[in-house]
Protein backbone atom coordinates (compact mmCIF):
# COMPACT_ATOMS: atom_id res chain seq x y z
CA UNK A 1 0.00 0.00 0.00
CA UNK A 2 2.85 2.39 0.85
CA UNK A 3 5.67 0.73 -1.05
CA UNK A 4 8.17 3.24 -2.38
CA UNK A 5 7.10 5.95 0.05
CA UNK A 6 9.26 7.42 2.80
CA UNK A 7 8.15 8.61 6.22
CA UNK A 8 9.61 10.30 9.28
CA UNK A 9 8.05 9.71 12.68
CA UNK A 10 9.15 11.78 15.67
CA UNK A 11 8.49 10.52 19.17
CA UNK A 12 8.76 6.96 17.91
CA UNK A 13 9.94 5.74 21.30
CA UNK A 14 6.45 6.39 22.71
CA UNK A 15 3.35 4.23 22.41
CA UNK A 16 1.56 6.17 19.66
CA UNK A 17 4.68 7.16 17.75
CA UNK A 18 6.08 3.66 17.90
CA UNK A 19 2.81 2.09 16.78
CA UNK A 20 2.60 4.55 13.89
CA UNK A 21 6.16 3.86 12.74
CA UNK A 22 5.53 0.13 12.89
CA UNK A 23 2.27 0.31 10.93
CA UNK A 24 3.84 2.49 8.24
CA UNK A 25 6.69 -0.01 7.87
CA UNK A 26 4.33 -2.98 7.74
CA UNK A 27 2.46 -1.26 4.91
CA UNK A 28 5.68 -0.96 2.93
CA UNK A 29 6.98 2.52 3.73
CA UNK A 30 10.62 3.23 4.50
CA UNK A 31 10.50 4.84 7.93
CA UNK A 32 13.04 7.02 9.69
CA UNK A 33 12.08 6.96 13.36
CA UNK A 34 13.28 9.59 15.81
CA UNK A 35 13.16 8.38 19.41
CA UNK A 36 13.95 10.08 22.71
CA UNK A 37 14.91 8.32 25.92
CA UNK A 38 12.45 10.50 27.81
CA UNK A 39 9.67 8.79 25.86
CA UNK A 40 10.03 5.80 28.17
CA UNK A 41 10.25 3.16 25.44
CA UNK A 42 12.24 1.83 22.53
CA UNK A 43 11.56 2.34 18.84
CA UNK A 44 10.01 -0.89 17.54
CA UNK A 45 12.25 -3.13 15.49
CA UNK A 46 11.37 -3.73 11.83
CA UNK A 47 13.43 -4.10 8.67
CA UNK A 48 11.74 -1.02 7.23
CA UNK A 49 12.55 1.25 10.19
CA UNK A 50 15.81 3.17 10.58
CA UNK A 51 16.09 4.54 14.11
CA UNK A 52 17.85 7.61 15.50
CA UNK A 53 17.86 8.77 19.09
CA UNK A 54 17.44 12.52 19.38
CA UNK A 55 15.68 15.24 21.32
CA UNK A 56 12.90 16.71 19.13
CA UNK A 57 13.63 20.15 20.56
CA UNK A 58 17.25 19.94 19.32
CA UNK A 59 16.70 21.96 16.15
CA UNK A 60 20.16 21.46 14.68
CA UNK A 61 20.11 17.67 14.96
CA UNK A 62 16.56 17.40 13.64
CA UNK A 63 17.48 19.63 10.71
CA UNK A 64 20.55 17.57 9.88
CA UNK A 65 18.58 14.31 9.92
CA UNK A 66 15.78 15.70 7.77
CA UNK A 67 18.17 17.30 5.30
CA UNK A 68 20.00 13.99 4.86
CA UNK A 69 16.90 12.17 3.60
CA UNK A 70 16.78 11.44 -0.14
CA UNK A 71 13.06 12.29 -0.25
CA UNK A 72 10.02 12.49 1.99
CA UNK A 73 6.33 11.65 1.56
CA UNK A 74 5.04 11.67 5.14
CA UNK A 75 5.90 13.37 8.44
CA UNK A 76 4.23 12.28 11.67
CA UNK A 77 4.98 14.46 14.69
CA UNK A 78 4.26 12.26 17.70
CA UNK A 79 6.82 13.67 20.13
CA UNK A 80 5.09 14.96 23.24
CA UNK A 81 5.63 15.21 26.95
CA UNK A 82 3.88 16.10 30.18
CA UNK A 83 5.41 16.56 33.61
CA UNK A 84 4.40 14.91 36.85
CA UNK A 85 5.46 18.03 38.75
CA UNK A 86 3.46 21.24 38.79
CA UNK A 87 3.02 22.53 35.25
CA UNK A 88 1.93 25.89 36.64
CA UNK A 89 5.58 26.62 37.42
CA UNK A 90 7.09 28.89 34.78
CA UNK A 91 10.11 26.70 34.01
CA UNK A 92 7.98 23.57 33.72
CA UNK A 93 5.47 25.35 31.50
CA UNK A 94 8.20 26.60 29.17
CA UNK A 95 9.81 23.16 28.98
CA UNK A 96 6.60 21.45 27.92
CA UNK A 97 5.70 24.13 25.39
CA UNK A 98 9.17 24.01 23.79
CA UNK A 99 9.15 20.24 23.51
CA UNK A 100 5.58 19.81 22.26
CA UNK A 101 5.02 22.89 20.11
CA UNK A 102 8.37 24.30 19.03
CA UNK A 103 9.69 20.87 18.07
CA UNK A 104 6.69 20.15 15.84
CA UNK A 105 6.87 23.57 14.19
CA UNK A 106 10.56 23.18 13.41
CA UNK A 107 10.10 19.69 11.97
CA UNK A 108 7.24 20.88 9.76
CA UNK A 109 9.09 23.88 8.37
CA UNK A 110 12.32 21.97 7.82
CA UNK A 111 10.56 19.08 6.08
CA UNK A 112 8.37 21.26 3.85
CA UNK A 113 10.69 21.51 0.81
CA UNK A 114 11.10 17.73 0.62
CA UNK A 115 7.39 17.12 1.21
CA UNK A 116 6.44 19.66 -1.45
CA UNK A 117 8.45 17.81 -4.08
CA UNK A 118 6.23 14.75 -3.56
CA UNK A 119 2.99 16.51 -2.54
CA UNK A 120 3.27 14.81 0.82
CA UNK A 121 1.39 14.87 4.10
CA UNK A 122 1.97 15.89 7.71
CA UNK A 123 0.10 14.44 10.67
CA UNK A 124 0.50 16.01 14.10
CA UNK A 125 -0.40 13.96 17.17
CA UNK A 126 -2.23 16.32 19.51
CA UNK A 127 -4.66 15.44 22.34
CA UNK A 128 -8.27 15.89 23.35
CA UNK A 129 -6.90 17.94 26.25
CA UNK A 130 -6.00 20.56 23.66
CA UNK A 131 -9.76 20.94 23.14
CA UNK A 132 -11.06 20.22 26.63
CA UNK A 133 -8.30 21.65 28.86
CA UNK A 134 -6.81 20.13 32.00
CA UNK A 135 -6.77 21.51 35.54
CA UNK A 136 -3.63 19.62 36.55
CA UNK A 137 -1.71 19.72 33.24
CA UNK A 138 -2.09 23.28 31.93
CA UNK A 139 1.16 23.29 29.96
CA UNK A 140 0.37 20.06 28.19
CA UNK A 141 -3.19 21.16 27.39
CA UNK A 142 -2.00 24.56 26.19
CA UNK A 143 0.68 23.02 23.99
CA UNK A 144 -1.85 20.67 22.43
CA UNK A 145 -4.34 23.46 21.81
CA UNK A 146 -1.56 25.43 20.14
CA UNK A 147 -0.56 22.38 18.09
CA UNK A 148 -4.14 22.07 16.86
CA UNK A 149 -4.17 25.70 15.73
CA UNK A 150 -0.71 25.28 14.21
CA UNK A 151 -2.07 22.35 12.22
CA UNK A 152 -4.92 24.45 10.86
CA UNK A 153 -2.61 27.36 10.05
CA UNK A 154 -0.05 25.21 8.26
CA UNK A 155 -2.83 23.47 6.33
CA UNK A 156 -3.90 26.82 4.90
CA UNK A 157 -0.34 27.82 4.04
CA UNK A 158 1.08 24.52 2.79
CA UNK A 159 -1.85 23.82 0.47
CA UNK A 160 -0.20 26.19 -2.00
CA UNK A 161 2.55 23.60 -2.54
CA UNK A 162 0.29 20.56 -2.35
CA UNK A 163 1.17 19.45 1.20
CA UNK A 164 -1.70 18.37 3.43
CA UNK A 165 -1.57 18.92 7.22
CA UNK A 166 -3.94 17.17 9.62
CA UNK A 167 -3.92 16.10 13.26
CA UNK A 168 -5.23 13.31 15.41
CA UNK A 169 -6.44 14.14 18.92
CA UNK A 170 -6.19 10.99 21.03
CA UNK A 171 -8.15 10.57 24.21
CA UNK A 172 -6.88 8.42 27.06
CA UNK A 173 -4.60 5.86 25.42
CA UNK A 174 -2.69 3.10 27.19
CA UNK A 175 0.91 4.29 26.85
CA UNK A 176 3.83 4.56 29.29
CA UNK A 177 3.33 8.33 29.45
CA UNK A 178 -0.35 8.02 30.37
CA UNK A 179 0.44 5.33 32.93
CA UNK A 180 2.96 7.64 34.59
CA UNK A 181 0.39 10.41 34.88
CA UNK A 182 -2.71 8.45 35.93
CA UNK A 183 -1.32 5.16 37.19
CA UNK A 184 -3.72 2.40 38.17
CA UNK A 185 -6.82 2.07 40.32
CA UNK A 186 -9.59 4.57 40.85
CA UNK A 187 -8.25 7.30 38.56
CA UNK A 188 -7.93 4.91 35.62
CA UNK A 189 -11.39 3.47 36.22
CA UNK A 190 -12.91 6.94 36.45
CA UNK A 191 -11.53 7.84 33.03
CA UNK A 192 -12.94 4.64 31.55
CA UNK A 193 -16.37 5.46 33.00
CA UNK A 194 -16.15 8.99 31.60
CA UNK A 195 -15.49 7.57 28.10
CA UNK A 196 -18.67 6.45 26.26
CA UNK A 197 -16.97 3.33 24.87
CA UNK A 198 -16.11 2.40 28.44
CA UNK A 199 -12.37 1.78 28.13
CA UNK A 200 -8.99 3.31 27.42
CA UNK A 201 -7.77 3.25 23.83
CA UNK A 202 -4.78 1.43 22.40
CA UNK A 203 -1.85 3.01 20.59
CA UNK A 204 -2.48 1.06 17.41
CA UNK A 205 -6.02 2.47 17.23
CA UNK A 206 -4.56 5.98 17.01
CA UNK A 207 -1.84 4.84 14.62
CA UNK A 208 -4.45 3.49 12.19
CA UNK A 209 -6.06 6.92 11.88
CA UNK A 210 -2.73 8.74 11.64
CA UNK A 211 -1.60 6.45 8.83
CA UNK A 212 -4.93 6.86 7.01
CA UNK A 213 -4.39 10.63 7.03
CA UNK A 214 -1.00 10.06 5.38
CA UNK A 215 -2.41 8.03 2.51
CA UNK A 216 -4.00 9.07 -0.81
CA UNK A 217 -7.35 7.89 0.62
CA UNK A 218 -7.33 11.14 2.64
CA UNK A 219 -6.27 13.29 -0.32
CA UNK A 220 -9.16 15.75 0.16
CA UNK A 221 -8.52 16.20 3.88
CA UNK A 222 -6.39 19.03 5.22
CA UNK A 223 -6.72 21.11 8.36
CA UNK A 224 -8.78 18.35 9.98
CA UNK A 225 -8.51 17.50 13.68
CA UNK A 226 -9.69 13.92 14.16
CA UNK A 227 -10.50 12.82 17.73
CA UNK A 228 -9.63 9.20 18.50
CA UNK A 229 -11.08 9.22 21.98
CA UNK A 230 -13.80 6.61 22.42
CA UNK A 231 -16.36 9.42 22.48
CA UNK A 232 -14.66 11.30 25.34
CA UNK A 233 -15.37 14.73 23.85
CA UNK A 234 -18.97 13.78 23.06
CA UNK A 235 -19.67 12.53 26.59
Amino acid sequence: MLAGRTAVVTGAGTGIGGATALLLARLGARVTAFGDRRGGGAVPGHAGIETHELDPSDDDTVAARLDALPGLDMLVNAAGMSLERDEYERAAFAQVMAHNLDGAMHACTRALPALAQRRGAIVNVASVLGLAGSADRPAFAASQGALIQLTRSLAQNYARVGVRVNAVAPGWIRTPQADAVRGEGAARQAIARRTPLGRWGEADEVAAVAVFLCTPAARYMTGAIVPVDGGYLAG
